[in-house]
């Protein structure tokens, strides 16, 4: 898909905002998915299974913020390459809307919907 110097400079530009944004988040929610402690004496046994959880959704939300650090950071890389916005299936083009909506997406919306 050819994009004019413009188009790319503008998805380059979003996909570092969102790769910042995702790093910055990163950043300050690490502490959330330490170890629960075992000392029942200073929490109650409520209050720890709630820790728990918390410390479970916690490592699942880092686990999929790292997919899509790994999305974006391929993106930027076929971005440099000239392969972006061309469908890693088919070698069809992904439709420009589709990529405004999602512009780390490497397939078209037909292979997509396919799975």
């Amino acid at each position: 898909m050819s994009y004019t110097k413009k188009e790319q400079g503008n998805l380059k530009l979003v996909l570092i905002q969102q790769q910042a944004a995702l790093l910055e988040v990163k950043a300050t929610g690490e502490g959330a998915a330490s170890v629960v402690e075992l000392d029942q004496a200073t929490v109650g046994r409520l209050s720890r299974m709630d820790a728990m959880q918390a410390q479970a959704m916690s490592l699942e939300t880092n686990r999929r913020r790292e997919i899509e650090l790994k999305r974006i950071a391929t993106a930027l890389q076929r971005l440099e390459q000239n392969e972006y916005g061309i469908c890693l299936r088919c070698g069809e083009d992904i439709a420009k809307q589709r990529l405004v909506v999602d512009p780390a997406a490497t397939v078209c919306i037909d292979c997509a919907s396919v799975n």
